[in-house]
This record gives C-alpha cells, structure tokens and sequence, in this order.
C-alpha cells in the first residue's frame, strides 16, 4: 500500500531576533517536531546536542531553553519551505515546496551567513531563495538520525563554520 501525501503548513515560527548573525535552515519539520511544536523534536536528532557542544553548554531540554540557546549565541533557525505535500518526515518524498520568504530575517537582522541542515535543505534554498535574496548557503551534514553515518563529534567538526561565524575569535 503507498503512503498517502498530506498536505502541510509550516506549523510554528522563526527563531531570531535583532542580534541574530547567523541562519540556519533545515528543510521542514518532521513528525515529531510538529507533534512537539518546535525543531529538532525526534528524539535522535543530533541537532540539540550539536549546537551544545559547539558552544559548550548543556543540552536544552525544552522549548525555551533551545530558543534561548540559540538567542544567546546569535543563531537564527527556520525552515527552507512554508508547505508542502510530505509523507511522514522524508525529505525524499517533499512534493509541491513552497518556500518561505527569508527576505525579511535577512533584513531584520546582521546575518552573515546561512548555513543548511542537509544537503536537501541547501538544494531548496539554492532553488527557492538564493535567486530571491542573493545570500548563498554553506550545506553542512544533516543532524537527522537518517543520516546516521556521522557520529555526533564528526558533525560537531563539520558544523565548526556555525560557530565561527557567530563567536568572537578570543571565544572559539
């Protein structure tokens, strides 16, 4: 029996503020993270205990936590697309993308850069965003546990650009 496609809106908001100098962008949220309401939710997604370690802090636990995580080290987060026809949380089965429009994040605020959670995420955003707004992306390996050949100190390596971009030398 073939899985049946939904249709879904991008269910919850952009993490950023004014001092955001960094975006990262993941593809669109999975099962989880909409059962969750925020990104990153399955629980073997390495994205939380990345960003931990590369800043060195602890693992944020909720909500608040990830967001002032993430507030607190000039990282802004989203997602490449707005809706979609998706079956389960497979970027591989994305039909029908419709992006969002980072025009006014990157206006809001002094990102530098932006950076991709997976190679998908990179070719979306190359497709859908980077005509719009002129900002290329770096791809950097995704965090999902699909992507299970890298192990949590191999992508905290692969992700060190995030972390250069957004801290001062004397603190890297």
């Amino acid at each position: 029996m073939a899985e049946t496609y939904r249709g879904i809106i991008h269910p919850f908001a952009s993490v950023w503020n004014h001092a955001s100098r960094a975006l990262v962008l993941g593809t669109f949220p999975s099962v989880q993270s909409r059962e969750n309401a925020f990104y990153y939710g399955h629980p073997q997604n390495r994205f939380w205990r990345v960003l931990a370690a590369l800043f060195a802090e602890e693992i944020p636990e909720n909500v608040p936590e990830k967001q002032a995580l993430l507030l607190h080290h000039g990282v802004a987060l989203w997602d490449v697309l707005a809706a979609c026809d998706i079956t389960g949380s497979a970027d591989g089965s994305i039909r029908r993308p419709e992006p969002n429009d980072i025009r006014p994040l990157l206006n809001g605020a002094p990102i530098g850069r932006v950076f991709a959670n997976g190679q998908t995420a990179a070719a979306l955003y190359r497709r859908w965003c980077e005509p719009v707004c002129g900002v290329p992306v770096l791809a950097l390996p995704s965090t999902s546990p699909a992507n299970a050949r890298w192990t949590l100190e191999a992508l905290t390596e692969a992700w060190q650009p995030l972390r250069e971009c957004v801290s001062p030398p004397e603190n890297r």
